[in-house]
């Protein structure tokens, strides 16, 4: 055998040694794609992970604000509730402190009057006729009596003194029929249109409410420039309201309001009407 058939199978030996190198790289190279691949997939995972936990923890944020909410919601609902009662009570306590005052100042007329009207010490006292059926049987006067006439020497002030002491006792058919008196004898006199509203006011006292409207009513027919006028339109509402007929007395307390602006009756007035258009709860 020749060199040259010596070296034919060499030169094939040494090319099938170098065939197995290519396959092992691209085995190598594989394999680091497979571990890319699966590092890839793990940190999916986790990221999905991540993603879901986030998700829970917005959730659960979500819940916190929305009970927070209802929570604040309800404290200023609650608020306003009380807010609203407190308001009614202040607006009742002033209405109680507006009354009280036009009692206080119609008190403080009366008791001047009063004052002024008493006999001067060792002036003769003079007693005021009375009928005989009265003073045998001992009856209270009907108010819907004739007048008494004024007695013997009496002036207009002790008429007016008689017919409110009468009043401030509670006597009001008494009463009533001195005012009625008063009136009657006294027509021009400065105090008949208080007359007048006194008339109202002890037949409202009684619980009398339709002649309480009609003397309410009197005062401002038939004294339109008294001072009596703005309390008679204001009383008259408050009779209108004890007989359910509440859309009169709105109009009886708008009056007040619109033509007396500035008079405490017009303040009671809006206060009354305030109520009235206050939606029930």
């Amino acid at each position: 055998m020749t060199i040259r058939h010596l070296r034919v199978p060499a030169l094939a030996l040494f090319l099938i040694s170098l065939c197995p190198a290519p396959a092992s790289a691209v085995d190598r190279e594989h394999q680091q794609i497979e571990a890319d691949i699966r590092m890839l997939q793990e940190q999916s995972q986790q990221l999905q992970q991540m993603l879901a936990s986030l998700g829970d923890a917005l959730k659960q944020l979500g819940a916190r604000i929305d009970d927070q909410t209802a929570l604040e919601r309800k404290a200023f609902a609650d608020a306003k509730v009380q807010m609203d009662n407190v308001s009614g009570d202040i607006r009742i306590i002033r209405e109680k402190v507006d009354e009280t005052n036009v009692r206080l100042g119609t008190l403080s007329q009366e008791m001047e009057t009063i004052r002024t009207s008493m006999p001067q010490p060792g002036a003769p006292m003079v007693a005021p006729a009375t009928s005989d059926a009265s003073s045998t049987q001992g009856a209270v006067p009907d108010a819907a009596a004739t007048p008494p006439a004024p007695a013997p020497g009496q002036n207009p002030d002790r008429m007016w003194t008689e017919a409110f002491s009468d009043y401030s006792m509670g006597l009001y058919p008494t009463a009533i029929q001195g005012f009625e008196a008063y009136i009657k004898y006294y027509p021009k006199s400065d105090r008949a249109d208080d007359a007048q509203f006194q008339v109202g006011e002890s037949y409202f006292n009684s619980n009398k409410f339709p002649e309480a409207l009609a003397a309410y009513s009197r005062v401002i027919a038939d004294y339109p420039g008294g001072n009596q006028v703005p309390n008679a339109y204001y009383k008259r509402g408050v009779v209108l309201e004890n007989l359910k007929q509440s859309d009169q007395a709105k109009q009886s307390y708008q009056i007040v309001i619109e033509k007396f602006p500035d008079s405490q009756a017009a303040t009671l007035a809006k206060q009354r009407l305030d109520g009235l258009n206050r939606p029930a709860r």
